[in-house]
């Protein structure tokens, strides 16, 4: 089979947007070349890798993959036109460069693997690639992940904020709901943590089989319930912590729904904002009855970790 991958170059800022916009055009798969992105902890310090060429982009690049058919033409115009829109929504997108070549599955599918090591995040969480030795440590939880063609390799700031959040304030027995799971990384987090519940919810078929496989390979399927969708509704249930790791504007959208799925008391941990957008979902969230607890930043990426107002009566 093959392949159109197709590259935008961007900015830091914009890249969760950016690849919003290619799942929704329906690709296959995105990855995301940014420097933080290739760097790993060591020793408690944050190297690069040893990756030509990894220091000679000041931009970041999204790349995404669609299938080489009839409607390539109408997605690829459909990915041109929103992001082209991106600005009005106060998003800086960079160049907004787009490049198209055609590519063979193997090539994409593969080739970064050799660039994904075991990383450190929070006190014990270990994010270990499922090809990768490593030596575990008596406090170590290991997160065995394979992202495959899904978001989620633990390296962008945004999903390290979450994880270091979620290991402060996941209590063992609690119930989760995590939206926008992508490859699962912050679901099976939650299990490994002691969750007792969790309802991973994630619109792209691919992050919804990709997940499912790193549930199974970490042993948390019994735990661990995937359903394809990126809306809450009472169908799901309340849980004691509701994460979302997306972006700004869908996170707003979500802040009127959030409170009939969140247990009273319950912790809203609300990711992939840029610095920009934080007074704008602080507002969202006190408008919808939560109360900032926290504050967390990693170079221009805010985490927001807010709490159900408790009723008077």
């Amino acid at each position: 089979m093959n392949w159109a991958e197709i590259r935008i170059k961007t900015s830091t800022e914009a890249v969760e947007a950016v690849s919003n916009i290619f799942y929704e055009a329906g690709v296959a798969g995105v990855v995301i070349e940014d420097p933080k992105d290739f760097m790993f902890q060591k020793k408690g310090d944050w190297d690069y890798f040893d990756m030509p060429g990894a220091l000679d982009f000041e931009e970041a690049i999204v790349t995404g993959y669609l299938v080489e058919d009839s409607s390539l033409a109408e997605r690829t115009q459909q990915i041109k036109k929103s992001l082209m829109q991106l600005p009005s929504f106060g998003l800086n997108i960079g160049k907004g460069e787009i490049t198209i070549e055609n590519v063979s599955e193997v090539d994409w599918a593969n080739a970064w693997k050799k660039y994904y090591k075991p990383t450190r995040i929070g006190k014990n969480l270990v994010i270990k690639p499922s090809w990768e030795k490593y030596n575990q440590k008596p406090d170590d939880i290991i997160i065995e992940l394979d992202p495959g063609m899904a978001f989620g390799t633990g390296t962008h700031e945004t999903t390290r904020l979450c994880l270091e959040a979620i290991e402060k304030y996941l209590k063992k027995g609690c119930s989760v709901i995590d939206i926008g799971c992508g490859s699962g990384i912050l679901s099976i987090a939650c299990g490994k943590l002691g969750a007792e519940k969790v309802i991973a919810l994630d619109k792209d078929e691919v992050a919804v089989r990709v997940a499912q496989e790193n549930i199974k390979r970490n042993n948390l399927s019994s735990i661990i319930k995937v359903i394809k969708g990126d809306s809450l509704s009472t169908q799901i249930g309340k849980a004691d912590i509701i994460v979302a790791n997306i972006i700004a504007d869908v996170i707003i959208d979500l802040c009127p729904n959030v409170p009939f799925n969140l247990n009273e008391g319950g912790i809203f941990i609300s990711s992939g904002i840029i610095k920009d957008r934080e007074l704008s979902v602080i507002e969202a969230l006190e408008r919808n009855g939560f109360d900032i607890i926290e504050k967390k930043q990693d170079g221009e990426w805010i985490t927001i970790i807010s709490k159900q107002a408790l009723n008077d009566d």
